[in-house]
């Protein structure tokens, strides 16, 4: 079975691609943090190259960007081709099945930009209570919780 489940962010913002037959891609770049820490007590990423295919694809352009959180589910792919050089060069990929926006760009960027509340603005408590409607109103008085005041 070849089945691929990832998490992580866009590395860059993803262009839409034609192939020849006019059929929809894109590819990009997810960085993938690993669950573990290496030798100097740090964590590492793993750059993913993702490749979408058609309505996902465009959707993936028009509602991604650079820093978008993505779950990817899909398949690994290898290939190779000859380089300019008459080198062989060989690739990986994942070709994503499903592609669900976790948190765009902007939302990010609009919850980063969000300022905590701000207690200054907020309205001066009210000592008007209610006492017909209010169970819990505050009088002042001690109350006793102890257990042998039922006995």
């Amino acid at each position: 079975m070849n089945r691929v489940c990832l998490v992580g962010r866009l590395t860059a913002k993803p262009e839409l691609r034609y192939t020849g037959g006019n059929v929809p891609y894109t590819r990009f770049s997810l960085a993938v943090g690993r669950t573990f820490n290496n030798a100097q007590g740090e964590r590492e990423t793993d750059f993913i190259n993702i490749v979408v295919w058609r309505r996902q694809a465009e959707n993936v352009v028009n509602y991604l960007d650079k820093g978008s959180q993505v779950s990817i589910d899909g398949r690994i792919q290898t290939g190779s081709y000859t380089a300019g050089d008459g080198s062989k060069r060989y690739t990986t990929d994942v070709v994503a099945d499903n592609v669900q926006f976790l948190d765009s760009k902007r939302s990010s960027e609009a919850r980063n930009n969000t300022t905590p509340y701000d207690y200054q603005d907020a309205p001066a408590p009210t000592n008007d209570v209610d006492v017909a409607n209010d169970p819990f109103a505050d009088f002042g008085d001690n109350i006793s919780i102890d257990d042998n005041f039922l006995e």
